[in-house]
């Protein structure tokens, strides 16, 4: 399925599901912190992925097995909110 702007229909997910966030911080240790506070119930990965040119912003990669739409997006509002993440993808 392609999406675009005129897609009108949302992909359909067969739960459960590996779903994969990348989380950018500027504390690697309260990244880690906060990926395993929003991942504690659930079977996840967690791995790192780079380190910024000047070394000020670390990102992690993310990967946790959801058992369904609510689920996926209760971790990503964890997440989202976390005083130690600044952006998840």
């Amino acid at each position: 399925m392609i999406l675009d702007k005129s897609s009108k229909k949302r992909p359909e997910i067969e739960y459960p599901c590996e779903w994969k966030f990348k989380l950018i911080g500027d504390n690697v240790n309260g990244i880690v912190q906060a990926a395993e506070d929003a991942a504690k119930d659930h079977e996840f990965d967690l791995t790192a992925s780079n380190i910024s040119r000047k070394g000020n912003y670390f990102s992690l990669n993310l990967v946790v097995i959801v058992q369904s739409e609510t689920d996926r997006n209760l971790i990503y509002e964890k997440l989202n909110e976390h005083v130690n993440i600044k952006l998840v993808i």
